[in-house]
């Protein structure tokens, strides 16, 4: 969690081509703690508020294509759909794992293969179910003159989170690629029933 007293800093900027179009990229510090921004289209002018998409690194997923989650395709869809909607937030956040970390994800999976869900893991490995939390988007929101979002997420508590902080969550778009990976099956029953992911 970032320190209270941190000052959100801009680390860098620089034009982003992607193959879903043409971002901007911004690094962005608060404490310790550290998020990759790619803006597409000016987020702060009059009109709907934007699409945001606040993502967890998955390494495993993004990068390796796991198909034990569905990260990589939630985040293929939200900067398909961002760009789609003329403009738009993707904040890619350092939070392995919901926040526990790539080495304590993998020893998550070891006691998952031996049984466990994703939840029962994290807990046996002394952490909560998701250890994240939200300060340094919702302070990159506010440098960035967002103060309302249309918020692609299944996550209630990235809703509860922004609200608290003062952005409007004015929609909550699903985030749910179609279909999902067997593999993946019983990892998004369990966010559905144990922390209650919405469709």
């Amino acid at each position: 969690m970032p320190n209270a007293a941190a000052e959100l800093s801009l680390a860098a900027e620089a034009d982003f081509p992607t193959r879903w179009g043409a971002f901007r990229i911004l690094g962005f510090e608060l404490g310790t703690d550290s998020a990759v921004v790619l803006r597409h289209g000016d987020v702060s002018a009059p009109g709907p508020p934007p699409l945001l998409r606040i993502h967890s690194q998955c390494l495993t997923g993004d990068v390796f294509s796991s198909l034990r989650c569905d990260c990589r395709q939630q985040l293929e869809l939200a900067l398909e759909q961002i760009t789609a909607a003329g403009r738009g937030l993707l904040i890619y956040e350092d939070k392995e794992g919901r926040g526990i970390g790539l080495m304590n994800k993998l020893r998550a999976y070891a006691l998952q293969d031996q049984g466990a869900d994703t939840v029962e893991a994290n807990q046996r490995l002394g952490f909560a179910a998701d250890a994240r939390d939200y300060a340094l988007p919702a302070a990159i929101l506010r440098h960035l003159g967002v103060r309302a979002v249309r918020l692609l997420s299944n996550n209630p508590e990235k809703i509860q989170a922004l609200e608290q902080a003062g952005i409007q969550v004015a929609e909550r778009v699903a985030c749910a690629p179609q279909p999902a990976s067997a593999h993946a099956r019983k990892y998004l029953d369990v966010k559905r029933s144990k922390m209650g992911h919405l469709g």
